[in-house]
């Protein structure tokens, strides 16, 4: 911070003080409030932040005694107990100093002053408001990354060619500061593939900062995004550092940004292309060092089209893409990850390790997952806390045949609905993904859109 980027308030009943100290302070300093009426000082305090507090010890005709100094000195700290508060007063009184450092005053100056001493001493103040300042933003950003940062992590499974070619690709992308885009389905586990770029990038010692957009409210998003300043809005009662600033060195990885309203949008562009944070009732820029990884679940692409995301913010976060294939799709990896979460809970729940004959597993195999990967991760949970034996039986996931009962989708066999409900379907599969759905269906991407406005889909 400069020396002119400091806020300091005067709180003195004389108005030739006050002249007389904007005319010595101001151009050391920087910004200086004057208050003639200390009753005036919590609306201050509630609206601002200062950096030192110069504080008269009397306001009343004839009133040496400096107990109303004393008072507002206390007042000051109930408000602001960080306050760094240096009294003035006409009458170098040793009882009242002492009194005054207790109740948390940082020093005692006696009129008349001498200019040198008072700069030097404010000096002082400032760099002890400077260390506070910094141990309350790492305590916010220490927050920050508590509240984003999950204990429980996973590694992705897979031995499928689609989960060897992601891993490949994540191996290629995790080192370089390239934004990335993963697309898939609810429960594929696309926090897993961002949690594998960062801990293969060269952030890795550096904060992995989760962000549920469809969490924040629109009315929070700033606050919560990039941090706000004391006193901005009426819940504001202090500094806070956003999980953006809270991810510097690191990652921020947005989890599902197709959820980001329009009027949200612009403001992450902007700190994407920046590569700064305005906090909320600041003018200052704050300069960030994060690699923004992000998720959906949704065609962004289908989006923009329809005027609900956009077009670049888009390039911006997709520099390369991954794809995290529905767990219909790698039917063959079930049985690892059905061992994977039976172990995990046999653990959590304290049972002896339950086996999964053959048959369960073509069980497991049958069925189509739509809630994907975290759907078989609360499946096998389930059993696991229901058995009572040492093997999983076929009955254990007798729920699963309810689930999957195959139902007639059609008021009749009408070319035209059998085709919508398969390009409706179709499309659902491969997460709006145009060009994957219009292979599968054998069609072209041109044709493929002329049937979505067709039936409306």
């Amino acid at each position: 911070m400069s020396k002119r980027d400091h806020k300091i308030l005067v709180v003195d009943d004389d108005e030739h003080i006050h002249l007389s100290l904007q005319v010595l302070l101001e151009p050391e300093f920087g910004d200086i409030d004057s208050v003639t009426n200390p009753q005036e000082v919590p609306e201050h305090l509630k609206k601002n932040s200062y950096d030192a507090i110069l504080l008269d010890m009397n306001y009343s005709a004839s009133e040496t005694s400096g107990e109303e100094g004393l008072f507002w000195l206390k007042k000051i700290m109930e408000i602001e107990p960080d306050s760094n508060v240096l009294l003035i007063t006409a009458y170098g009184d040793l009882k009242i100093a002492v009194q005054a450092l207790k109740l948390g005053a940082i020093d005692f100056i006696v009129k008349p002053w001498n200019n040198e001493k008072l700069i030097a001493t404010i000096h002082s103040v400032l760099r002890l408001s400077e260390n506070k300042k910094e141990v309350k933003r790492l305590k916010s950003k220490q927050r920050a990354i508590l509240t984003a940062v999950q204990t429980e992590t996973s590694k992705i499974i897979g031995e499928t060619t689609t989960m060897k070619n992601l891993f490949g690709l994540i191996d290629k992308v995790a080192n370089t500061e390239a934004n990335v885009l993963i697309q898939g389905e609810n429960g594929t586990g696309k926090e897993l593939v961002a949690r594998a770029l960062h801990e293969k990038s060269s952030r890795a010692n550096n904060p992995f900062i989760h962000i549920d957009i469809g969490a924040i409210s629109e009315s929070l998003f700033e606050s919560e995004m990039f941090g706000h300043k004391k006193g901005s809005f009426t819940d504001a009662k202090e500094d806070r550092v956003g999980r953006v600033e809270a991810g510097n060195g690191g990652t921020v990885f947005l989890d599902e940004i197709g959820n980001l309203p329009l009027s949200m949008q612009s403001k992450l562009l902007s700190v994407i292309q920046n590569r700064q944070v305005i906090p909320v009732g600041s003018n200052t820029a704050v300069d960030i060092d994060v690699r923004f990884i992000c998720a959906t679940n949704i065609s962004l692409t289908n989006a923009v089209k329809q005027n609900l995301f956009r077009q670049d913010l888009l390039y911006r976060i997709n520099t390369v893409e991954l794809f995290m294939p529905p767990l219909r799709d790698r039917k063959e990896d079930i049985p690892l990850l059905a061992e994977h979460f039976v172990q995990r809970f046999c653990k959590k729940y304290r049972r002896n390790t339950i086996k999964i004959p053959d048959a369960v597993v073509r069980k497991l195999q049958k069925y189509q997952w739509p809630g994907n990967i975290r759907e078989l991760q609360h499946t096998i949970e389930r059993a696991v806390i229901l058995t009572n034996d040492r093997s999983f039986k076929s009955a254990d996931f007798d729920f699963l045949d309810k689930s999957s009962a195959s139902k007639n989708p059609f008021d009749s066999y009408n070319i035209e609905n059998i085709e919508k409900w398969a390009i409706a379907n179709c499309i659902k599969k491969h997460a709006g993904n145009i060009s994957r759905a219009a292979d599968e269906l054998g069609l072209t991407r041109g044709a493929l859109y002329r049937r979505i406005e067709k039936y409306g889909i």
